[in-house]
């Protein structure tokens, strides 16, 4: 039922110039506002968005809707998982000028939505507890499937899929101002906005993208945090991203200004790609010329682009930027990725410690592949693993786009000069480039000033005047960059089930669910911390320490144990269940010749040669990551085996008495993976594959012992095997 504003009227004097401001007491869904007003809402009320329309809808322009102090907007009860987050809390579509202040919005699919509202103002809101997605991901190993898709949104795929805390489409002319965002996936997604500013709002320690661009062109985002907009993470065991974010600028934003920002500990700082219509991966208009086409023309000038699990700045088939006097330092991958990217202008950076955990070519200050017409010249590089680098290779399909037919050039006419390079491994890195002039470079303590892999090598030229620093207009009062510099490094991103801890509440994460121990981490744990087990036989063991993280430890003997424990604390109160399996695990570790793929029982034979080692656990949970098994601390007996890092195989054996009924077993692999009971097959994924989560289920008819074996090989590179078994239920 619509509800009119007349239903719920009542009258008071302005206190600061709107006299007269009525008052609308909001208690119902789909409450129609259309007269300036002030918003009321009761404490603890929730109302949920029943049909996916907006709790409250503003159907007029030129209005002011303000939130009374305390009134909170809330669609779900306190507690509701992040990934059931459903509806809108407040709609404005279709009208101009309207100014938002102070609004309190929690629990929704999308806080916010304004579709066609020229002249938008809000002012002063804060955003909590939005949808977000489970992370699968884990300490030990990175989860697949927690990718973010970014490269389609014509469709709204964005908020349809992933929610926003405030969501703006197809409008112009908007300002967005001192909002803050806490606990949600988005922050703000501006989806075809136009000349608007965004400036003075914190959107941090989320698990997607602070904000998100599509199609948005002409705007200043400037003195805004957008701090630990991050996923795949795991420090010192993997670092990708997974195409997380600080801001993210996607097909053909243009001529904005990015300045003075925050954008630190993000799975990239700025993540910025031409887009799919620029390439001609999906069709353009009718007449869509590809020339020229990506995200063009932007200045990124005085931001902090530092501390991300992959790239500081990642702007790729694109045209025209300026980066300009930014700070990235000790991002894994590298400081900037500029994949054939042409007409840059990077000068005055501060480039330090970046490249530690680069993945294939990419490592370091400045990564360009078959980008030509740049210049990269008056920065500082310090520490890198290398600091220019400029590549071509043969990329395939990519140079069969459209895209690439009409503009690429090959890695060409770059100019790198007048920078600084003090320290690191390589200064200059060419692989297979056209021409690329250099002047006035200096080399203190670098290993290697200038390598050349085929190509033309450098060109010595002429000197030219110091490049000039561009005018622009910081809108907002606030400082952010520096302001976390007791966060920096990449140490503080520490990841839980729902998004980046915050370093201010308590956050609970479980480290492992194998065998008769599970245990749990508790970061920024309150001072006095208390745990019951409410199950028979289940122990339970809180260790607190001076500094990281508390952790909870539950166990039990021998057989099968479900448990439900209370975790209490100032601010935190947790339920932890689970099911121990206490068991004797006999492990054989191996380096195998025989491909297991192509011949399991050569491959099996193996795991009886001299340099096979057996050990004795009480659970399988080997987290081997870049490692292999004489890295997992198991004991002396692994010294003079020669088992290394790739190409081993694990098999783990044990009997288990289990009670009739339907069992559920789990694994987490990389790389192939089988579990047999009985000899019977209940998992197999037995192939090369990234860590991922397999399940199976057998039925017992009767009480009895049963027998599992759990296989696993190892290719190369990162490797994990954890296995786990309950009731179900």
């Amino acid at each position: 039922m619509w509800m009119s504003i007349a239903a719920a009227l009542a009258f008071t004097l302005g206190a600061d110039g709107l006299a007269d401001l009525p008052i609308v007491e909001i208690v119902s869904d789909d409450t129609v506002i259309d007269r300036s007003c002030l918003v009321r809402i009761a404490p603890g009320t929730v109302i949920a968005d029943t049909n996916a329309n907006g709790v409250i809808r503003i159907q007029g322009s030129d209005l002011t809707i303000r939130f009374e102090p305390g009134s909170v907007l809330r669609g779900a009860q306190v507690g509701t998982p992040g990934d059931a987050m459903a509806g809108i809390g407040l709609v404005i579509e279709g009208h101009t000028n309207v100014r938002i202040e102070g609004a309190a919005i929690e629990g929704f699919r999308v806080g916010l939505l304004a579709r066609e509202a020229d002249g938008l103002v809000i002012d002063g809101a804060t955003f909590r507890d939005h949808f977000r997605q489970r992370l699968r991901s884990t300490p030990a190993a990175e989860e697949s499937g927690d990718w973010l898709w970014p490269h389609s949104n014509d469709n709204r795929e964005w908020v349809t899929s992933y929610g926003a805390s405030l969501a703006i489409e197809r409008s112009r002319g908007v300002e967005v101002r001192n909002v803050l965002v806490r606990e949600g996936q988005n922050g703000i997604v501006l989806d075809r906005v136009n000349d608007s500013r965004l400036y003075d709002n914190d959107c941090s320690f989320l698990s997607g993208w602070g904000i998100a661009m599509w199609r948005s062109s002409g705007n200043a985002i400037t003195r805004n945090a957008l701090d630990f907009c991050v996923r795949g993470y795991s420090h010192g065991v993997y670092n990708r991203g997974l195409d997380s974010a600080g801001l993210l600028m996607f097909e053909q934003c243009n001529n904005n200004l990015i300045a003075e920002n925050s954008i630190t500990h993000g799975g990239d700082g700025i993540f910025g790609f031409g887009g799919k219509e620029a390439l001609g991966e999906v069709p353009g208009p009718e007449g869509f010329d590809h020339a020229r086409k990506g995200c063009n023309d932007n200045l990124f000038i005085a931001n902090d682009l530092s501390y991300s699990p992959a790239h500081g700045l990642e702007m790729t088939f694109s045209f025209g930027n300026r980066i300009i006097g930014n700070r990235f330092v000790e991002n894994a991958i590298c400081g900037i990725w500029g994949g054939y990217s042409q007409e840059s202008l990077i000068a005055f950076n501060v480039f330090n410690g970046n490249g530690s955990s680069g993945y294939g070519l990419e490592r370091g200050g400045v990564n360009i592949e078959h980008g030509s017409g740049n210049a990269i010249r008056e920065n500082e590089f310090q520490a890198n693993a290398a600091g220019v680098h400029l590549w071509t290779d043969d990329d395939g399909a990519l140079l069969r786009t459209p895209w690439a037919k009409k503009n690429h050039r090959g890695s060409t006419d770059n100019i790198v000069a007048l920078n600084g390079f003090n320290g690191d491994r390589v200064g200059v890195h060419l692989r297979a480039t056209g021409r690329t002039v250099a002047f006035g470079n200096t080399f203190e303590g670098v290993t290697e000033s200038v390598r050349v892999q085929g190509g033309e090598g450098l060109t010595d030229g002429d000197a030219v005047p110091s490049a000039a620093l561009p005018a622009y207009v910081a809108f907002g009062t606030t400082r952010p960059v520096g302001a976390r510099a007791h966060l920096s490094g990449r140490q503080n991103i520490v990841m839980g089930e729902w998004g980046p801890w915050d370093h201010a509440s308590p956050m609970l994460r479980q480290l492992d669910r194998s065998g008769g121990v599970h245990r749990y981490e508790v970061w920024g744990s309150p001072g006095k911390l208390s745990v019951e087990s409410r199950s028979e036989g289940v122990s339970t063991t809180l260790e607190t320490a001076d500094s990281g993280p508390s952790q909870v430890r539950v166990s039990a003997g021998p057989g099968v144990h479900p448990y439900l424990v209370v975790l209490k604390g100032e601010g935190i109160e947790k339920v932890l269940r689970g099911t121990l399996v206490g068991a004797e695990w006999t492990v054989r570790f191996f380096p195998w010749s025989v491909d297991p793929r192509e011949s399991i029982e050569g491959w099996r034979a193996e795991s009886y040669g001299p340099h096979s080692r057996s050990v004795t656990v009480d659970g399988v949970r080997l987290a081997y990551r870049h490692g292999g098994p004489r890295d997992l601390g198991l004991g002396a007996e692994f010294g003079d085996a020669d088992i290394g890092k790739d190409r081993f195989g694990t098999i783990a054996t044990t009997s288990m008495p289990l009670k009739s009924g339907v069992w559920r077993v789990r694994t987490l692999s990389d790389d192939g993976v089988r579990v047999l009971v009985d000899g019977e097959a209940v998992i197999e994924n037995w192939t090369w594959h990234a860590p991922t989560r397999d399940t199976g289920e057998f039925r017992l008819d009767r009480d009895r012992t049963v027998q599992i074996t759990v296989e696993h090989f190892e290719l190369d590179g990162f490797a994990v095997l954890e296995f786990e078994i309950e009731p179900v239920q």
